[in-house]
């Protein structure tokens, strides 16, 4: 089984190598690069898994490859197919949790800009005279990468419709965050009512942000020993079952069928909290109330 396996891995690594060379795919899919209308379908199956702008059928492969790791690591230590399974059906689902914290970490990085972005759109509101809408896109085009592409589409629709409510609608639907919904709709407000109290607003909202953004901050700080615990629902067991398969005729107790139930089951609790762990420790989302 695993010869086999480590066979298939090395031809289809020789396969990306030649294609490569020879027809200048990339990727690690099989065939040619997608077209446009497959592309666009695979960015909206990807957004909804929340990982970002991957390529999908990178990450099918990338699963594809630890589900066989997984598959033969299981074999290999406790002799049936059954744990196998299980452990290559968890192992596969790796790429897409990394992917997911990572996009969020790059959401959440690109958000914690907002303070300094109303800091300067009331700098440039009030001490240069911009109107709010002329200096809400001219900071924004300075913003993030994370935020900038939906800045420049919130522009092009004030450009096109002079409609400042239109183009924050833009902005909102684009970065579909909370934080984004509050700034928009108080620029919104505090250009149609105008007056003298435009810069205190967005100073009081600019503080409102930075001071939500403290206590996330804080959280995730005192989250950081639980995060490290959490590593134990894996090395734990692990630890122990490897202890037991070196005492005595372990092995043998693993591979009869009672023995394979109790594995099979154990592996399944220790996924369950792991991901039972890992749903206690995320912080609360602000709702979208201006959505």
């Amino acid at each position: 089984m695993i010869p086999l396996v480590l066979a298939v891995l090395a031809a289809y690594g020789v396969h990306l190598v030649y294609s490569a060379y020879a027809f200048g795919w990339k990727g690690a899919q099989p065939g040619p690069p997608t077209p446009a209308s497959d592309r666009d379908r695979n960015e909206e199956r990807l957004s909804k898994l929340g990982v970002g702008d991957l390529d999908l059928r990178s990450l099918i492969a990338a699963m594809l490859i630890l589900l066989l790791a997984g598959v033969a690591f299981g074999v290999l230590i406790f002799g049936t197919i059954l744990p196998g399974i299980i452990i290559g059906l968890f192992a596969a689902t790796v790429p897409v949790g990394i992917a997911r914290v990572r996009h969020e970490r790059a959401i959440n990085h690109a958000h914690h800009a907002w303070p300094t972005i109303i800091e300067e759109i009331r700098l440039l509101t009030g001490t240069l005279g911009r109107s709010i809408p002329q200096a809400t896109f001219e900071v924004g085009m300075r913003s993030p990468d994370g935020l900038r592409p939906a800045f420049e589409k919130a522009h092009r629709e004030w450009l096109i419709s002079t409609d400042f409510g239109r183009s924050l609608d833009v902005l909102k639907r684009d970065l579909a965050h909370n934080t984004a919904d509050v700034v928009a709709e108080t620029l919104l407000t505090a250009h149609e009512l105008g007056g003298g109290e435009v810069g205190n607003r967005l100073a009081a909202l600019a503080q409102d942000r930075l001071t939500d953004q403290q206590h996330r901050r804080d959280a995730v700080a005192r989250q950081a020993g639980v995060r490290f615990a959490r590593w134990f629902t894996l090395i734990v067991p692990a630890g122990m079952a490897m202890t037991g398969l070196s005492i005595g005729d372990g092995k043998d107790a693993y591979s009869t069928g009672l023995g394979q139930i109790f594995v099979a089951v154990a592996l399944l609790l220790i996924i369950l909290c792991w991901i039972w762990a890992g749903r206690i420790m995320r912080l609360p989302s602000d709702e979208r109330v201006f959505a």
